[in-house]
């Protein structure tokens, strides 16, 4: 578990400037193209040339969304670990693991606060 949780600080610190970017980069797109759909569309379908900026938006919410996903899934080994019988008497033990599984908080981090899906919608 040091190992995974090690591996998902380094990720997190090598890639966070980068998101940082990328969501600067959809705060200020999202509102563009709401005034290129309003000058250059019509009511009845959006032009051809919003494409490119609603594919670029949308594959960066994936993205973000796709990251957020991996502290869900590490918020979810506790229980995972507590439902697995390893035999009689090792309940303290599997205890102490689960509880030292929860302290450690395991998850994709941007500059130092975690990235859940709650934080993600919030965001959106």
């Amino acid at each position: 578990w040091n190992l995974t949780q090690a591996v998902l600080r380094k990720a997190s610190i090598s890639v966070e400037k980068c998101l940082l970017v990328l969501g600067l980069v959809l705060a200020i797109m999202v509102p563009l193209l709401l005034v290129d759909a309003g000058i250059l569309g019509t009511p009845s379908a959006p032009p051809p040339s919003l494409l490119p900026s609603l594919f670029v938006t949308c594959g960066i919410l994936y993205m973000l969304f796709f990251a957020s996903t991996i502290t869900e899934q590490c918020s979810r080994v506790p229980s995972l670990i507590n439902a697995i019988s390893f035999g009689e008497g090792t309940e303290l033990e599997r205890q102490h693991t689960v509880d030292y599984i929860t302290n450690s908080a395991a998850g994709f981090y941007l500059f130092g606060m975690r990235l859940t899906t709650a934080g993600g919608v919030k965001f959106i």
